[in-house]
This record gives C-alpha cells, structure tokens and sequence, in this order.
C-alpha cells in the first residue's frame, strides 16, 4: 500500500494455512478467553455483593480484572474470527481501535498494580495511618488519574504511530501491535514514534524500580512481625500482586524493549500470547488460590446459587 489513506484495511498473521489447525486454534482460545471472562467476572461479583470486602484493596482488585477482561477482549476474539472465517484481514479503522484500546487497558492494568503496591505498603508498613490515606475518595481519585492518565498516553501512542506513513499492509503479528506495525512504516516519522517508545520504557522501568524497591520495604517491615501467624497474613495479601505484576512485566518487557525482526517468529507470537491471554486469564486464579478471604466469597457466591437453585425446585 503506498499511504496510510490508500488501502483501508491490514493483513494479519495466521497461526496456521491449515483448516483443522485453524479449528483448534479457535477452539484453544476460545477456552481460553471463556475462562478469563468468567473468572474475571466471578471476582467483581463476589466482591461486589461481599461487604465485608469494600476495602481499598478489593476494590483495586476489580478495577484490575474489568483491565484484564478489556485487554483480552480487545485481542482475542478477532483473532478466533481469524481462524474460524479464514480471513485474516483487518480494517484500517479496526486497527486504531484495537491499538487505541490495547494500549488503554494495558497501561491502566499497570497503573492499578502500581496503586496496589501503594497500598499494600500503607496497610503494612503504616498500619495506623492506612484508614487516613487510603480513604474512599483517595482510592477513587488515584484509579481515575490512572485512568485519565492512560487514556492520554493511549491517545499520543496511537495518534504518533498511525500518523505514520505505511508501505506495507502485512502486519506480522496476530493482531496489531506498535513495534510491527512501526516496521511497515516508510517515513522518518516513525523515529517520533521510535522515541515515544524508548521515553515510555524509561518510565515502565522507573514504576518497576519504584515496586522492586516498595516490596524491598514491605518484606523487611514483615520479617520483623514477631507473629509467625501475623508474617503469613501480610505475605498472603502481597504475593499474589507480585506474582501477577513480574509476569505482566517480564512477557511485555520482552516483547517491546527489544527491536522486532522483520519477519515474526515461533518465538515472539508465543511471547505475545503469554503477555496478551495469560496474565488476564491466570489473575482470577493467583488471587481465589492465595486468598481466603475471596475462595470464602466465591464459596458464598456459589452456595448462595445452588441455594436460589433447590429453593426453585421446591417452588415449582
């Protein structure tokens, strides 16, 4: 295509010219994005109908898994169609969206877990302050400046790369993602972008070294509970956002610090789908496993339905 204007539409990668393999591919990520749904959905609900659980904590949790449900919404259900419809193409519309949206709930997810590790080191390093600065209107102020924060970012992001001009419609990824989609770019203006992206890591990795250096605080202020029992309990409401932040950032630090090649590899779609589908769909599980308090509530939840269920049967 000569200009970003002339063709409306981009050619995505296909994991496979095979129609079985194709199938499977659909079916694989249709499980897959089932249980990230659901699971996300199932903690919104427990936490929202538990009062018990209307703390700070819990409700950065939802506003972390309605991130986690938009991210994998933006990515995988086009690329099951793919699949299923054997056509790989992608409007150019279609596109910014996807970029535009990606990039929203993905810096917003990271805002959240910044926001958690706050607040993880007031309740345990501050104890007697906690219910003073984490009160309810700072909890709500600080998620929507990371949400009005995000969508600007988004906005620059996505207007500096599609500002470029593109000499190729063939994205070689499975969905439309910055640095290939820089790589189709035949302009000098893609060094704007270029430099957009190295400034945003410089400040991803400034957030990381503020969490490293947030938890190197926390976990020092527990090896001094002399409670073995209270040790447990301060680790148990840490490790989980730990867990979920390293494998948000190891699988995006791979994938966008690093230069892509021209050409996609077996390796970079495997990282994309690690760093796009895993962490949405694993969050639900690392929080209910480590958890009492939410596996108590999901229990609730479910007890509650099978009750509505038996009460029903006898009714009718």
């Amino acid at each position: 295509m000569i200009n970003q204007t002339s063709t409306p539409s981009f050619l995505l990668m296909g994991f496979s010219e095979i129609r079985e393999l194709q199938i499977l591919h659909f079916f694989v990520f249709l499980a897959l994005y089932l249980t990230a749904i659901i699971g996300n959905l199932l903690i919104i609900i427990a936490i929202a109908l538990n009062h018990q659980l209307h703390t700070p904590m819990y409700f950065f949790l939802i506003n972390l898994a309605m991130m986690d449900i938009g991210i994998i919404s933006v990515i995988v259900p086009k690329s099951m169609a793919i699949s299923l419809l054997n056509s790989r193409w992608i409007s150019y519309f279609g596109c910014v969206a996807q970029v535009f949206l990606y990039i929203l709930f993905g810096t917003s997810d990271f805002a959240i877990l910044m926001i958690m590790a706050h607040d993880r080191y007031v309740a345990i390093c501050n104890p007697l302050q906690y219910e003073s600065v984490m009160h309810k209107g700072a909890c709500i102020q600080m998620v929507v400046i990371g949400w009005m924060t995000s969508l600007l970012y988004s906005t620059l992001h996505t207007c500096d790369t599609f500002a470029n001009t593109f000499c190729s419609n063939v994205v070689n990824q499975f969905f439309c993602e910055v640095p290939r989609l820089l790589k189709l770019s035949c302009s000098d203006f893609y060094l704007v972008e270029v430099g957009f992206l190295v400034i945003s890591s410089s400040i991803g990795l400034g957030c990381f070294i503020f969490i490293i250096i947030t938890y190197m605080q926390i976990f020092s202020t527990v090896l001094r509970i002399p409670s073995v029992h209270g040790q447990k309990k301060a680790l148990s409401t840490c490790l989980p956002h730990l867990t979920v932040f390293s494998v948000f950032m190891c699988t995006g630090f791979f994938a966008y610090v690093r230069p892509p090649a021209d050409a996609s590899s077996d390796l970079d779609v495997a990282f994309a789908v690690i760093y796009t589908i895993i962490p949405p769909t694993l969050n639900p599980f690392i929080y209910s496993m480590r958890n009492k308090e939410i596996k108590t509530a999901l229990w609730k939840l479910f007890d509650h339905g099978h009750s509505s269920k038996s009460f029903s049967r006898v009714v009718f």
